[in-house]
């Protein structure tokens, strides 16, 4: 993404103002849209997240949390990028064929809730549909700080899958409760 400033809050003073306050933040890493989310730009994150996690490309996905980004995955707590990339790529070596639809549910000012489903293969030839809620937080240049997710995972036949792949352009339909 492009480089630039954004303003935040830091002490200045000067002769006409007693005390404004300025900041500044490197925006090398924004992420449009920024918050606060209407249904439109809301609905962006959803599906801007469903395609990077689409791709299993675990330095991608991780470029859109905050450097220190806290997770907690089912019960697996990551703080940082770092951490991040490192789950993802552990995750995807075991999840094959994976593949990723997001819903969204709410959304107040920087924060949006998702419910998603994912089905993958395991190692052992088995199919699984993974059913999700996310809570998401988003810092001022649109990065998550914050990511709660809860996810329940049941056996499934190759027969049932119903996730092909990415979403096709156009594609708004949502998922099913099963």
């Amino acid at each position: 993404m492009g480089g630039g400033i954004a303003a935040t809050r830091a002490p200045f003073h000067n002769a006409s103002s007693p005390l404004l306050t300025i900041e500044v933040h490197d925006m090398t890493d924004a992420r449009p849209p920024f918050p606060p989310f209407d249904e439109e730009s809301a609905w962006k994150k959803v599906l801007g997240a469903e395609a990077a996690w689409n791709s299993r490309d675990p330095q991608k996905v991780a470029g859109a949390y905050s450097i220190d980004s806290e997770w907690r995955n089912r019960d697996v707590f990551l703080k940082g990028r770092a951490e991040i990339e490192a789950f993802l790529t552990a995750k995807w070596a075991r999840e094959l064929d994976y593949a990723l639809r997001k819903d969204l549910w709410a959304f107040k000012g920087n924060r949006i809730a998702v419910r998603f489903q994912y089905e993958s293969l395991d190692s052992d030839g088995q199919w699984w549909r993974s059913y999700g809620n996310e809570n998401w937080e988003f810092d001022e240049s649109g990065l998550m700080r914050r990511r709660e997710a809860s996810i329940n995972d049941v056996a499934i036949d190759e027969s049932d899958k119903r996730l092909f792949g990415p979403r096709q352009e156009g594609d708004d339909s949502g998922i099913p409760l099963r």
